[in-house]
């Protein structure tokens, strides 16, 4: 891990951009904290670093300010990283069926997910590895974020991943069906009623799907970008009572 930049974002957060081999990423530490902070893990959709910073340092704060760090890093074949050709006609056959009005098939939604989990898990892996060899990183880690099959992977294969906080808003490939029945950490899933983008009915399938024992529905009208505030607010709250 090379850091690359660093800035003090206020009297509270220390923002620290770093490349891990070709993979951009950026860790967040409370500026307050002296002792090694538990560690959240900021999943997101494949839409680059630069469009999700907005949406990833307003986490990260919220995360600061009860004392954790935040680290982030950028999925294969989004923001600067290498086109990649398959990605690229998966997300093409996606919008044109989209358009269309037509329902996406489980063909293209294999073609657009599956790879991309087996491709961006161990980078997350590699990450968590060089992150937690730092002196002001400590455990326990959590996952929270999308693209929520990227997570169901990483909780069923990343003992270090103690809890997690999974947003509902991709599209699932059934083969992660079974995944999900291996997971067994606690589960936050956020689901937005109304997301545009999201099949209902394959979330909650999903969440029924997961084998933890302590798991939560937290489903809330709106589309994909509605979040109401509190829920984040509920989420803060597992957050803090899983990794204090």
């Amino acid at each position: 891990m090379q850091f690359t930049s660093e800035q003090r974002l206020d009297d509270a957060v220390f923002e620290r951009e770093f490349t891990l081999g070709e993979i951009p990423g950026i860790l967040w530490t409370p500026a307050s904290v002296s002792v090694p902070a538990p560690l959240i893990l900021l999943g997101h959709p494949p839409l680059g670093l630069h469009k999700m910073y907005p949406r990833l340092v307003a986490r990260a704060r919220h995360a600061a300010a009860d004392g954790f760090a935040a680290a982030t890093i950028e999925l294969p074949g989004s923001g600067d990283r290498p086109r990649w050709a398959a990605a690229e006609q998966a997300r093409a056959d996606l919008r044109r069926a989209m358009e269309a009005g037509e329902p996406v098939s489980d063909e293209i939604i294999d073609a657009l997910i599956l790879p991309l989990v087996d491709k961006a898990v161990p980078e997350w892996q590699a990450a968590l590895d060089a992150l937690l060899a730092l002196p002001e990183i400590g455990g326990p880690v959590m996952y929270s974020g999308g693209v929520i099959s990227i997570g169901t992977r990483l909780a069923v294969v990343e003992p270090r991943i103690s809890a997690a906080v999974l947003f509902a808003g991709s599209f699932v490939p059934r083969a992660m069906f079974e995944e999900a029945r291996q997971v067994t950490i606690p589960l936050h899933v956020l689901l937005q009623w109304d997301d545009e983008g999201n099949d209902r009915q394959a979330a909650l399938d999903l969440f029924d799907a997961f084998g933890s024992k302590e798991k939560s529905l937290h489903a809330n009208m709106g589309g994909h970008t509605g979040v109401p505030q509190f829920a984040g607010e509920d989420a803060a709250q597992f957050f803090t009572r899983h990794l204090k």
